[in-house]
């Protein structure tokens, strides 16, 4: 039974979930040269949280904060580009790419792959700042790598309103739900291990405190 998140702001971090299966790359400062604490924002949850939503409001409020845009072997939803919504590659090209070196961090997740291209970050380099949104694992190896960077997770008021988001967008079978919703278990679990929690049951609230966190990272 997942418990309902709550809204706070702490610096407590954990060590890993023994239990989460990690796709380690090897990232540096280099990956993010020169990009201070105050410009990169790690912001992660379960799907169907509304990650997408509020980093969206978010950047049209702060139009100068870049979003690097994630690498995925999962076939788009209707109405995803690519290059804009992530870069959608293949097995084999995603394999290709974890050969070569060329991801920050990649993880699994409910089947499919995920991960940063280094080229990503480095795009957005001199931007007023870098959103990476990124699965669990992958927040976990960028912390290990880069812990002055600011970690964020969105959480769902409950576990119902997640069921609830999850069945209303209409892009996942019953199966994939449950599936969700059992990745989604252990990632709230795990929301202590992050600096910020900001709990999306009302959007409007939830935009503000991100901002909030953000421009508190000016200067």
């Amino acid at each position: 039974m997942l418990e309902p998140a709550q809204t706070r702001s702490h610096s407590s971090r954990r060590d890993r979930n023994p239990a989460a299966s990690l796709s380690c790359a090897d990232v540096t400062h280099s990956e993010i040269a020169d990009t201070p604490r105050s410009r990169v924002f790690v912001i992660t949850g379960p799907s169907g949280v509304g990650k997408g939503t509020v980093i969206t409001r978010l950047r049209e409020m702060r139009p100068n904060l870049g979003l690097s845009v994630s690498a995925t072997t999962r076939a788009p939803r209707a109405g995803e580009v690519d290059g804009v919504d992530y870069h959608f590659l293949g097995q084999e090209q995603f394999a290709e790419h974890v050969a070569a070196g060329d991801f920050a961090e990649h993880a699994e997740y409910s089947g499919n792959r995920y991960g940063t291209l280094r080229s990503e970050l480095e795009r957005h380099h001199e931007t007023g700042g870098v959103v990476l949104e990124i699965e669990l694992q992958g927040a976990r190896q960028i912390r290990a790598a880069m812990p002055e960077a600011t970690q964020i997770f969105i959480a769902p008021p409950s576990a119902e309103t997640l069921r609830e988001r999850l069945t209303g967008r209409g892009t996942d079978s019953a199966g994939d739900i449950e599936r969700r919703l059992a990745v989604a278990e252990g990632e709230l679990a795990a929301q202590n291990e992050f600096e910020h929690v900001v709990v999306n049951d009302d959007l409007e609230l939830a935009v503000r405190q991100l901002d909030a966190i953000v421009g508190g990272r000016d200067g």
